[in-house]
């Protein structure tokens, strides 16, 4: 059989799931703003979303790689969905307060720490080889799609409709995807051995000497942080840029996000049909130096050049799509028992310096202006990217991953 019609039914039922859990996390995001008005609360909210994680990413990736990865991904959606029917009856009753949202927001947040590896680990196993830099292209344009599309279509219902009903979108859209998954058969990865008594310690360990035979896959982790630590501000301080530097409102900032959002689309589509370069780490560390060039042309430009601004963040948002080919190099380079703890682990390493990213760049934006942080940021992307092409470890990952393999058979 194909492998084309059961991943396809799964991915459609995921597409239709991120979007209700994107339009909720708009509106729940609005509800905060309208009626706090606090950046303290909407930072608390982020903060609090981010610990999951932070924390619980290394026993996910543990428990990913032990468990039917089909249901972890029912259990997860289903986990999120009854938290937004919680959030429903909350509002319905006049009850809605910050702290219960903070709640809701954790207990989805943790759902989707088990799930996104969950799929991306499920991914390798359903697709050949050869077509998961298409598939990557296609998760890029669904996820530009959903910027694009979550936010005016959530704004919209707000205004139209009590809270209580917008919310009911992601009962109804995560009904489809826990549909789809329950009609699919998800492989699961071939094992040496029964897995042992749970140590997510022993676990870590195994996952960080799986990546210590690819040198590679090290650099490439480490990149991953650095570029992780100088794009999370940008975002952040994207609002900031277009207030204070280009003297826009929140009709600007929504064309600002549009136009990354309609980039991601744009290099998926591309990316889809085209499939990237042979190698796809170098379709990657591409898309690398792009969103670096794009951030640097963003913080250069002057504030009377706004359609610059634009342009140059649908670049960041096109090169965006390239740089999710490195995905598509994890699933074919990591061993499939391996790529729970493995994905989890380089989220929680990525993830957790986000504090410490934020904390520097606010002092720094403060002295010397948001523009700079753009500019810096963008350097060290460029950098980055420029490095990683040119580190004979890093380029040629793929090949020395499937020489690595057939070597372990032999010994076998």
């Amino acid at each position: 059989m194909s492998w084309k019609r059961p991943f396809f039914t799964l991915w459609i039922g995921q597409a239709f799931s991120l979007f209700g859990s994107q339009l909720v996390q708009f509106a729940l995001v609005w509800w905060l703003t309208e009626t706090t008005g606090s950046a303290a609360v909407l930072a608390t909210a982020s903060l609090i979303a981010l610990l999951p994680n932070v924390f619980l990413s290394p026993i996910a990736g543990t428990l990913i790689d032990r468990w039917n990865r089909r249901a972890v991904m029912l259990v997860a959606d289903s986990g999120i969905a009854l938290a937004t029917l919680a959030l429903i009856g909350v509002f319905a009753a006049g009850e809605a307060r910050s702290w219960i949202i903070y709640l809701a927001m954790l207990v989805r947040a943790t759902g989707g720490v088990f799930h996104m590896p969950a799929m991306n680990a499920s991914t390798s196993l359903m697709v050949p080889k050869a077509e998961l830099g298409r598939v990557q292209g296609m998760n890029a344009a669904l996820n530009g799609s959903m910027t694009i599309v979550a936010p005016p279509l959530g704004a919209l219902l707000i205004e139209a409709l009590p809270m209580q009903t917008v919310l009911a979108v992601d009962i109804l859209t995560a009904a489809l995807g826990i549909g789809a998954l329950a009609l699919v058969y998800v492989p699961q990865p071939v094992r040496a051995a029964a897995p042992g008594a749970l140590s997510v310690r022993r676990d870590l360990t195994e996952a960080l000497r799986h990546m210590s035979g690819m040198p590679g896959l090290l650099i490439l982790v480490c990149m991953a942080v650095a570029i992780n630590f100088v794009l999370i501000p940008a975002g952040t301080l994207l609002p900031l840029l277009v207030k204070n530097h280009f003297g826009g409102h929140a009709q600007e900032y929504g064309w600002i996000e549009s136009s990354f959002g309609i980039g991601v689309v744009a290099g998926g589509v591309v990316l889809s049909v085209w499939g990237g370069f042979k190698r796809k780490i170098v379709t990657s560390q591409v898309g690398v130096v792009g969103i670096g060039i794009a951030h640097v042309v963003l913080g250069v430009t002057p504030g009377t050049l706004f359609v610059v601004a634009l342009a140059s963040v649908f670049v960041s948002g096109f090169m965006l799509s390239f740089n999710g080919a490195a995905y598509a190099v994890l699933q074919s380079t990591i061993a499939p028992e391996m790529q729970g703890r493995v994905f989890t682990l380089i989220t929680s390493l990525a993830t957790a310096i986000s504090p410490l990213s934020l904390a520097v760049a606010g002092p720094l934006a403060e002295q010397f202006g948001v523009q700079f942080w753009y500019v810096v940021g963008g350097v060290v992307c460029v950098l980055m990217g420029s490095i990683a092409l040119m580190t004979p470890s890093v380029v040629n990952a793929e090949r020395l991953a499937a020489e690595r393999a057939a070597l372990l058979v032999e010994r076998a």
